[in-house]
């Protein structure tokens, strides 16, 4: 039986697992997907909002100006990556030089740090490659970014080094009041629980609606983004919003943590929670309103596309409550979600407090978690070394973003497991460059075989059903019979 129970292994549900694991406590973690950061949290802009745009007063404003503070010491013990670069939100004319006043406003009133408005000059001076049509522009330089899947995946491998259970590809089929908590099903398999935390993202309404802990409507809000080759990297040095929009913070043009540049994302409402496809009419909407930021975007350049699916409620701010007795509801949680997330954590474990789930700390807590090996972030002389130790460093399996086999095995055996291609990208990075896995895929996949004692035709590209092959070829098989 566990004491808590998490719903859910996006940004939110992995902060939570990780501030639980700091105490003596029996906590899981559901995930229907094959792997943590696979819905939302995957596919968003990566960026650690300053919290000048929140309404004052609400959770969205409150957790994002106090989660914003927290990436530095976070990145200092997880080691994934973080960069506080700075933001502007540009201006082009005097009203949207108004709206900027009233975004500075509210930065006052929600504490934002490193705030202010400045000049045209100002900002060409800091980023020439704007539009110099600009007016002016809201800056914060408490702003940065971070890999989202990366971030919210060394949530997930230190919760499980501190031994929280993740079971992935364990959707949840039905939730029953039972015995002095939760029976929680998924298929025939059955979890017992005191407490629930329902971090389900998308899918939060139709948790919440099993349990019967509330009615709730989640409307996906689909966003287009562009990728551009690392040549074209250096074209921002921070990240360069537009004035927002009604359901927008706007069109991004932004460096990226692994130092591509991007572009997005537009807003759209679906209906369908699984719907990632791109448009073409999309996708121009997104470099149209990017070339205004910096006309001279090289949509050349441009490597991969994809889209994200923000879980918007239709009310504004962000819903955490304990609905039903030792079930919290953490619904609604779309921007800032990803730099609130561990406040919200914090949030939470304060609730479970309240709800009555004692509370003693761990003597061997972890709090630190081994970087991935990067030998990009390596000097020659560490490179050598490393290759000494062991040669599967010195052999290049990804030429786009030159990562070696050893960092891909470094990869594969950690405390959660790794059994997909996207997986594997999302840690290693291979796949990720120009050539978008043209090259390296078939090599990544003899790796796997070899070190997760895995049939070629198990492979899967991401969830189940996705394999990569499907069966062995007549010439496989030894040839045609003549």
């Amino acid at each position: 039986m566990y004491d808590v129970l998490i719903i859910g292994a996006g940004v939110v549900g992995c902060a939570v697992a990780r501030e639980l694991s700091r105490f003596d406590l029996s906590v899981g973690v559901l995930e229907k997907d094959s792997d943590v950061s696979n819905g939302t949290s995957k596919a968003n802009s990566g960026i650690v909002h300053g919290g000048y745009d929140g309404e004052p007063g609400t959770l969205k404003a409150r957790l994002g100006v106090d989660g914003n503070a927290m990436f530095k010491e976070l990145d200092k013990d997880l080691q994934f990556g973080f960069n506080k670069c700075g933001s502007y939100v540009l201006a082009f004319d005097e009203n949207d030089h108004e709206e900027l006043k009233k975004l500075y406003e509210k930065g006052m009133k929600n504490n934002t740090r490193n705030i202010s408005l400045v000049g045209r000059d100002f900002v060409l001076a800091n980023e020439p490659n704007v539009n110099p049509n600009i007016h002016s522009a809201l800056y914060c330089g408490s702003a940065g970014i971070i890999s989202p899947f990366e971030f919210t995946i060394a949530l997930a491998e230190n919760a499980g080094d501190n031994g929280v259970e993740f079971h992935l590809e364990t959707p949840v089929t039905a939730i029953k009041k039972g015995g002095s908590g939760y029976l929680v099903y998924s298929g025939n398999q059955v979890f017992q629980t005191r407490f629930v935390v329902n971090a389900a993202g998308l899918y939060s309404d139709v948790i919440a609606g099993m349990a019967g802990a509330g009615s709730f409507k989640i409307t996906p809000r689909k966003g287009e983004y562009l990728l551009f080759d690392k040549e074209v990297g250096g074209t921002v040095g921070s990240v360069l919003f537009q004035t927002p929009k009604k359901d927008s913070k706007g069109i991004l043009v932004t460096p990226t943590i692994h130092g591509n540049l991007m572009i997005g994302p537009n807003a759209q409402h679906v209906d369908d929670k699984e719907s990632l496809l791109t448009t073409r009419e999309g996708l121009q909407e997104v470099a149209t309103q990017a070339r205004r930021t910096v006309p001279k975007l090289d949509m050349s350049k441009v490597i991969t596309q994809y889209a994200g699916l923000r879980s918007s409620l239709e009310t504004y701010d962000f819903i955490m409550e304990e609905t039903l007795t030792g079930f919290i509801n953490l619904v609604g949680i779309d921007s800032p979600g990803l730099t609130s997330s561990p406040a919200m954590a914090k949030e939470v474990v304060g609730m479970l407090d309240d709800a009555g789930l004692a509370m003693k700390e761990k003597k061997n807590y972890i709090s630190y978690r081994a970087p991935y090996i990067r030998m990009d972030r390596m000097s020659n002389e560490e490179i050598n070394e490393l290759i000494v130790q062991d040669r599967r460093f010195g052999k290049i399996v990804c030429r786009c973003e030159s990562i070696s086999e050893g960092e891909i095995v470094d990869v594969l055996h950690r405390s959660i497991p790794v059994r997909s291609i996207d997986g594997i990208k999302r840690r290693a990075r291979v796949t990720s460059g120009r050539c978008q896995g043209g090259f390296c895929t078939p090599r990544v996949m003899e790796i796997m075989t070899r070190e997760l004692d895995l049939d070629m035709l198990e492979i899967t590209k991401n969830n189940k059903g996705s394999n990569i092959l499907t069966g062995i070829t007549k010439k496989g098989l030894g040839g045609m019979k003549k």
